[in-house]
This record gives C-alpha cells, sequence and structure tokens, in this order.
C-alpha cells in the first residue's frame, strides 16, 4: 500500500483534528523514520521531545521486551515489582522526596493542580473552593477541559465551556504581573519554563528565578511544566536549573518512556503528595509494571548516554548554524539546547513542507515558528547533513 492510501483512511475514519504533513511513517530508528515507501527522513520534532533517547533505543527496547512477558499491568489495587524501584531512581535523578505516576503529560498537569489545591487548603489555609492558580498567557499544558479553560488561545476554548473557575493569567516572562496577580488565595504559579507550543519562546535572563522568589515570599507553590522541556532537552536535566531553580512540584512526561509507552510523573517533597489519601486520586495504568519498566529504562539512557551534555553541546552546534543562515524569511532564531525556533516572516507550513521533501521532518508551531527538536542522540554530521538541506529551504523555501 502506498502512503495516500494511509492518507486516505486515516482521513475517512479519523477526526479531524489535527494537520500532520502528509508523509505515512512506518518505521524509525535512532534520528531516521522511514515511510512506507521506504523514504528516509531526518526526525527534527521528536514526537514534541518525547523520543529524545532516539527511535527504537535499544536498550529501552529491551526493557519493554522483557517486561512485556511477565506483567504488564495490575492496577494500582495491587503492587508491582517495577513502581517503587522506578520512583526512587526518579526521585533521586530529580531531588524530590515523592513522586505520584500517570499517563499523559495532560493526567500529570491536572494532577498536578489536584496536589496544589489540597496543599492550600489543608496547609495554606485557603477558605474551601476559593483557591487560585496562577498561570501564563500563552501557555500549553495540555487538551483537557479544566486545561484548555485557562488557555489565551481562543481555538483551544471554543464550544468547549464551561470552563472550570479558579485560574488568573498573566503575562509569561513578566516578574512584576505575577508579583500583582497574587492574593490570599493563591496556592500555586505553574509555568513552562520555555513555551514550547507556544512558539519555543524564552522568557527574560533571570525570570524563573524571580518567580521562584516570589512564590517563597508569599508561600506559593511554583509549579515547572517541564514535560516537553525536562529530561534533557534543554541542555539541562530540567530547564528549571538554568537559573538555579528547583520547582516546588515538577511536572514530568514525553521522553519519561523514551517514546515507547505513555509515561508521565508528578515529583513533589512529602509537604505536599503527602496529603494525598486513598481515593483522593488515581489511574488504573498509572505506575503500570510495563510503563514503570521502560521509564526506568529511559532514564538510564539519558543518563548513562550522557544525553543531557550532548544537548546542551550539539544544540549550540545546531542553533550557531541556523543563526548564520542569511534569509529575509528568518527573523530570529531562538532556544536552549535542541530545543530550538526559527521565526519567520510568513506561514511557517510552506517550509515544513518544503523541508519533507528534502528528507527532513520539523513541524510549523504557532504559525510562523519552525521548530527543531532532533533527538538528543543526533551527531554533528547528521546536523551538518541537515544544515546542507534546511539552508536552502529557509532561503527561498524550497531545497537544493
Amino acid at each position: 500500500m502506498d502512503s495516500q492510501y494511509y492518507i486516505e483512511l486515516a482521513d475517512k475514519y479519523g477526526a479531524n483534528n489535527y494537520h500532520p504533513l502528509d508523509v505515512v511513517l512506518q518505521r524509525g530508528e535512532g534520528v531516521w523514520v522511514y515511510d512506507v515507501e521506504g523514504n528516509k527522513y531526518l526526525d527534527c520534532l521528536s514526537a514534541y521531545s518525547a523520543v529524545n533517547q532516539g527511535h527504537g533505543h535499544p536498550t529501552i527496547a529491551r526493557a519493554a521486551r522483557e517486561q512485556l512477558e511477565r506483567i504488564t499491568l495490575t492496577s494500582r489495587a495491587f503492587r508491582n515489582d517495577q513502581l517503587g524501584p522506578f520512583l526512587k531512581e526518579l526521585c533521586e535523578l530529580t531531588g524530590y522526596e515523592m513522586g505520584l505516576p500517570m499517563n499523559t503529560g495532560a493526567e500529570a498537569v491536572e494532577t498536578a493542580i489536584k496536589a496544589a489545591r489540597k496543599w492550600g487548603y489543608q496547609v495554606k489555609g485557603v477558605e474551601d473552593n476559593k483557591a487560585e492558580i496562577i498561570v501564563c498567557e500563552g501557555n500549553f499544558h495540555g487538551r483537557t477541559t479544566t486545561i484548555v479553560g485557562f488557555s489565551s488561545e481562543p481555538q483551544y476554548r471554543r464550544d468547549f465551556g464551561p470552563f472550570t473557575p479558579g485560574f488568573v493569567s498573566v503575562p509569561f516572562g513578566d516578574a512584576d504581573a505575577l508579583r500583582e496577580a497574587i492574593t490570599p488565595n493563591t496556592v500555586a504559579f505553574l509555568v513552562e519554563p520555555i513555551q514550547g507550543e507556544g512558539g519555543v519562546l524564552i522568557p527574560p535572563e533571570g525570570y524563573l528565578r524571580e518567580a521562584a522568589a516570589i512564590c517563597r515570599q508569599n508561600n506559593v507553590l511554583f509549579v515547572a511544566d517541564e514535560i516537553q522541556t525536562g529530561l534533557g532537552r534543554t541542555g539541562k536535566l530540567l530547564a528549571s536549573e538554568h537559573e538555579g531553580v528547583r520547582p516546588d512540584v515538577l511536572i514530568l512526561g514525553k521522553a519519561l518512556s523514551g517514546g515507547f509507552y505513555p509515561v508521565s510523573a508528578v515529583l513533589t517533597d512529602k509537604e505536599v503528595l503527602g496529603l494525598l489519601q486513598p481515593g483522593d486520586h488515581g489511574s488504573t495504568f498509572g505506575g503500570n509494571p510495563m510503563g514503570a519498566a521502560i521509564a526506568r529504562a529511559a532514564l538510564r539512557v539519558i543518563v548513562e548516554e550522557g544525553l543531557v551534555e550532548r544537548a546542551q553541546e550539539l544544540g549550540s552546534y545546531f542553533m550557531g548554524r541556523l543563526q548564520r543562515v542569511e534569509s529575509e524569511h528568518v527573523k530570529e532564531v531562538r532556544g536552549k539546547g535542541l530545543l530550538i525556533g526559527v521565526e519567520l516572516d510568513g506561514p511557517a507550513r510552506v517550509f515544513a513542507e518544503a523541508l519533507r521533501e528534502q528528507g527532513i521532518l520539523a513541524k510549523e508551531t504557532h504559525h510562523t515558528v519552525l521548530r527543531f527538536a532532533p533527538p538528543l542522540i543526533i551527531s554533528k554530521e547528521e546536523i551538518d547533513w541537515a544544515m546542507e538541506r534546511i539552508e536552502p529551504v529557509l532561503m527561498d523555501g524550497s531545497g537544493p
């Protein structure tokens, strides 16, 4: 079957809630993916940073196969031999006392919201049902009705109300606005250290540090959504580390499983997660042995293969190459590590489609931004190969 067959099949039977590039992928290995016709592409999206370790990493694949032959799901009604070791390794790596595993990033955000509100009522003493959480304009924390309710993107909200109250929005990168928005009912500030979906937006230097200090001064939880920026993507284990910030609540997902399986987690100290009691929260699949075994291997790969350091080194190299492209279409190149956004003077979609024709898969975000986020295992030679094709596309929207 050719690509068109699969495209027509998906369009006929699937909801039209995505606008994918018309490439039908069949397999992947490392930084490369292949379509059903056998064409080879360099993956510069990494499934929105879920595949930091590369496609089909043998260490993670081995862990998945071995666990698949043992037991895949117990539910949390019973214990399993993978959950405890997974949480121990994750907590020791990130420096937190407790973790709560979920599946998707949106589930983890919802978990963090519930935990922050419970802390607000039981520890801070906020009046019942009065808790407020401050978020940032341009945020992207998921697609649930609660989360889209505090989005500033009209399309994400349109026709999905009514929405959950209790959220206040402030401009991203404006510490003074955060300070002014805090009230006695404020329990948390939820922020992405870098707004990925918002266009790879980097806040002003010192913003996260100041925001964290404001939260401490006002007894407010600093909650970092590092689902996309965490686990090495920006050249630090956590993007918050670039400013020496330790979030009170940390949200992880995506690369936590290396793209093999949905795994996410909320990490805090006992003061927050220790408040949860049986029945307060749960998930049939959250913390299942299959996901836990895969996540343990995914974390091991990040550490043992030095992927954080690779992201820092090769991200600087890749961004430097992009910044040297002299094109009238390029307004700005920005990013940290291997999370890079190229701001263009018009729709980025046409550039993404042109790159696909040259064997490179990247994706537009926020209309005018082309995002480059390859697996962290990419080599300098592979970046050079890519730039031979990216530069002509950025110059005139076509290829060599």
